[in-house]
């Protein structure tokens, strides 16, 4: 059973969906490229995603694509496209990033500007039920007050909620800049303005744009309904963005919003917060070009518990490397023993020896913990141990990471000729000659594994 911590009732508690499991993840803003703080929210999601796979709960994956807000058109305006074709661009490109670093794409990919009458129908049923208003500049406002439960996910206090002065995360919140009655009150319908150039569609209060918010409620009901399993985020989008969606899509419908709420923390580079200013907001691009490949990144950044900042640096990502080749050489050596060992890396069997990284995965989904079992498992297992490669083809599955293909190797005659006569050593209790054979197969490069009955040589890794 997967268990998991809920912002919303800060414990950590089983996920027992009724059905097919409803899993809505808060995606990218596509003005840019991605940077590495993106992906490890988005690559603890897909760890969580595959878990789900294998304990048969059926996930059913949405990740919405905000392809319409102030950054876009602001951003297409200065490169002198129009909207779709700058998003586009960019959508593209961190589809790309995606794939590279092993995300399973989402079930349903939705975006912001493919669902505007959506969002005017929202918007229109909380004009009916007074949580909403028109503002002095004709813009549609929610109206806070009128949701008593307002800051129930995130806690709240009063002063937080008269100035928005700070998210989650306690980073700047950039306020709406237009007439409303209350500061806490945010906008749902943005009316028309000179700078928006081209980018308007018409509703029933004029030309205008919806709101960041309101485009997560409005998808996130249409693909998976009122009262969803699971909703997912950066801890930074807890307050406002997770509050706000709370407020519109339960102030619309009566009915909750989501049964539990999935956030990971914030990461960290050099112990410092990722900025333009200091030159440490990295994208995988950059860190490709240093030399790290897309599955080192991906190991780094899932090696950290969602709920912990995680510190990223070069020697961890160093590391990462190292840990990867140690694996792929524990997976030839196996791949060797079995003659012929599976390739890929779809899951074919259950988690065999590795129970325990099974567990620290169920476990709040504890990456540190599983990885740290992958490697106490392996450094223990007997040789001929059963059930190795198809329980390793299992995790590595459920880590993302990529299956090592298997290698042809052949075993020279004279090698296997001292590993028989070292074999034989042993047997009749000549144990210096049997240790003075096994050095010499390992300056040649090879080494042996005993079993009951037998010996395999094996290639050194590395």
């Amino acid at each position: 059973m997967i268990t998991l911590y809920n912002t919303a009732t800060r414990a950590v508690e089983p996920l027992r969906p009724e059905g097919r499991l409803r899993f809505y993840c808060c995606g990218p803003t596509v003005y840019g490229p991605a940077h590495i703080g993106n992906f490890r929210t988005f690559l603890l999601q897909d760890v969580l995603r595959r878990l789900m796979e294998l304990e048969g709960l059926e996930p059913l994956h949405v990740r919405n694509i905000t392809d319409v807000d102030d950054k876009t058109i602001r951003g297409a305006q200065e490169s002198q496209q129009s909207l779709s074709a700058f998003t586009q661009k960019w959508t593209q490109s961190f589809e790309a990033d995606c794939q590279a670093l092993g995300l399973l794409p989402p079930h349903v990919e939705p975006k912001a500007t493919e669902h505007i009458p959506e969002m005017i129908a929202l918007i229109a049923q909380l004009l009916e039920r007074g949580k909403a208003y028109v503002g002095g500049d004709g813009s549609i406002y929610f109206r806070v007050k009128a949701f008593l439960s307002y800051g129930k996910l995130s806690r709240l206090n009063r002063s937080a909620l008269q100035t928005q002065a700070e998210n989650s995360d306690q980073a700047p919140n950039l306020a709406d800049e237009y007439d409303r009655d209350c500061i806490a009150d945010f906008a749902l319908w943005k009316a028309y303005k000179a700078e928006d150039g081209a980018v308007f569609w018409e509703s029933p209060w004029g030309r205008g744009r919806p709101g960041w918010h309101i485009e997560c409620s409005a998808m996130s009901m249409k693909y998976l309904g009122t009262n969803m399993d699971l909703h997912a985020g950066g801890i930074d989008l807890c307050f406002p963005h997770h509050e706000n969606e709370i407020a519109q899509s339960e102030g619309a419908t009566g009915q909750p919003c989501a049964q539990k709420w999935f956030h990971s923390a914030h990461l960290q580079v050099d112990g410092q917060k990722m900025s333009k200013s200091l030159g440490n907001k990295y994208t995988l691009e950059d860190l490709q070009a240093k030399g790290y490949t897309p599955d080192a990144v991906r190991y780094a950044l899932i090696s950290g518990h969602y709920r912990q900042p995680l510190n990223f640096t070069f020697e961890a990502l160093q590391a990462a490397q190292g840990a990867l080749k140690r694996l792929e050489g524990h997976v030839h050596s196996y791949q060797q023993l079995a003659q012929t060992g599976p390739t890929g890396h779809e899951p074919s069997a259950p988690w065999g020896p590795f129970e325990a990284v099974h567990e620290a995965l169920c476990e709040d989904l504890n990456t540190p913990k599983a990885l740290g079992a992958l490697f106490s498992t392996l450094n223990t297992l007997d040789a001929q141990a059963s059930g190795v490669l198809a329980g390793l083809k299992t995790v590595f599955y459920a880590l993302g990471l990529r299956f090592p293909k298997a290698e042809s190797v052949v075993v020279p005659a004279e090698i296997q000729a001292l590993a028989q006569a070292r074999w034989e050593a042993k047997l009749k209790g000549d144990f210096a000659s049997a240790d003075s054979l096994r050095q010499q197969l390992l300056a040649a490069g090879w080494k042996v594994k005993d079993g009951p009955s037998g010996f395999t040589v094996l290639a050194v890794q590395g």
